[in-house]
């Protein structure tokens, strides 16, 4: 049970409204996560612009990649749960990836390297090695690519933290991070 109440769709605020229209429009329903972060519009419109700039970073299959990394690493359940799907479903990551990526890892020597400094700056609270962006780079991600991985550890991040705190009910297929992968 949810430590903060998810509001249902017709009850967050007023202002978050047109907000969660968007998501419906384009997700076809609302997670508990949206509702959720919909208590505060603030939050919510800043969330979603920041989820909005960095669709347009990295690739798909790598932003869900080091989502599963950092749900992990995080023990978030709800974003495993839900980026397990959006792997699966969205990226068409298949399951043995999953797996990997659950570890900080990927089959692919180019993910390999994004996801193994997204789990390292998850752990280490962003303290990277010069080992470890020379890594990143030599694996061939430019200086700006380096930088939208740490956007999208951040954003997972925050969201790992509000469904930790909430105890978000799962509203995915649900995937433990105190299972092995």
């Amino acid at each position: 049970m949810s430590r903060i109440t998810v509001p249902a769709r017709e009850a967050a605020p007023a202002a978050s409204q047109p907000l969660l229209d968007a998501v419906e429009k384009q997700l076809g329903v609302v997670p508990n996560l949206f509702r959720l972060v919909a208590l505060s519009p603030a939050a919510l419109q800043g969330f979603l612009g920041f989820n909005g700039a960095l669709s347009k970073a990295l690739d798909v299959k790598t932003r869900e990649r080091i989502a599963i990394t950092v749900a992990q690493a995080n023990g978030c359940d709800y974003c495993l749960s839900a980026h397990t799907y959006l792997g699966l479903n969205l990226a068409k990551i298949d399951n043995t990836e999953i797996a990997l990526n659950r570890r900080g890892a990927s089959s692919d020597p180019k993910a390999n390297a994004a996801v193994a400094f997204a789990r390292k700056i998850t752990e280490n609270h962003g303290r990277a090695a010069e080992a470890d962006l020379q890594a990143v780079r030599a694996a061939g991600y430019t200086d700006a690519q380096i930088i939208e991985i740490i956007a999208v550890v951040a954003e997972n991040i925050y969201t790992n933290m509000v469904n930790i705190v909430a105890g978000t009910e799962i509203d995915f297929p649900v995937v433990l991070a105190s299972e092995a992968a």
